[in-house]
């Protein structure tokens, strides 16, 4: 058996107990670095760990799979929740063990800043640019969020389109400079917040960020927000 898990936002504590049951029971733990920095109480003395990065992370998955064919159980951890922003890393390792794989959902970054600034997910758009490839077509779905007048969460991509370039090109697009942002970084771990109007999100933010744009003509259970 293998299975893909999310290891939620970054602190060990919003780990979900079934994913700590299947950690503790593989024989294998794979995973980037940083993620598996989350899982690594859990795992076993005895079990094999495979980091990997984004340069090695075909050859890594490649003994991940053969080791999975070998008999052995095996646990693939993503940051957050995999149907999030790690959809093209699970095709990955669906294709490097030749069937769709189990997945076990996690906490995630957008679900945590959901909380911290008091915002619906029915009254908003999650938008992730954590992923390669063209991002055009992303690009212009983010602006028809906004013209919806809906809120917009994003993960920026590292490091061309960081949370200064989403501004620079929502503004360009005609949005409003008016639109007010939070940019939060390491959320459950050390936090730090920016908050301000969109034309003024010119600051540089490390990679471990996400974004929220408000809407704004707010729908009304927006208006009791805290922030």
């Amino acid at each position: 058996m293998i299975h893909c898990i999310g290891a939620g936002p970054g602190d060990s504590q919003f780990l979900t107990l079934r994913a700590r049951d299947l950690i503790a029971t593989a024989d294998v733990v794979a995973g980037f670095d940083a993620v598996l920095e989350v899982a690594r109480p859990h795992i076993r003395p005895d079990s094999l760990q495979i980091p990997m990065n984004y340069r090695d992370q075909t050859e890594r998955l490649a003994e991940v799979a053969a080791l999975h064919h070998g008999g052995k159980k095996c646990v693939v951890v993503f940051m957050g929740d995999i149907h999030f922003s790690g959809f093209q890393f699970l095709e990955r390792v669906d294709k490097a063990c030749g069937h769709p794989v189990e997945t076990v959902p996690g906490i995630s970054s957008a679900q945590i800043l959901a909380s911290r600034c008091r915002v619906c997910f029915d009254e908003t758009t999650f938008v992730t640019f954590h992923r390669r490839g063209d991002i055009a077509p992303f690009q212009r779905h983010l602006v028809r969020v906004l013209e919806d007048q809906r809120n917009a969460i994003i993960i920026p991509r590292p490091w061309d389109f960081m949370p200064k370039d989403i501004a620079a090109y929502l503004l360009s697009s005609g949005i409003p400079g008016a639109h007010q942002v939070e940019v939060w970084e390491q959320l459950t771990r050390s936090e730090a917040n920016w908050q301000g109007r969109l034309d003024a999100c010119t600051g540089d933010f490390t990679d471990m960020s996400i974004v929220l744009v408000r809407a704004l003509s707010p729908f009304p259970s927006q208006i009791y927000s805290t922030t």
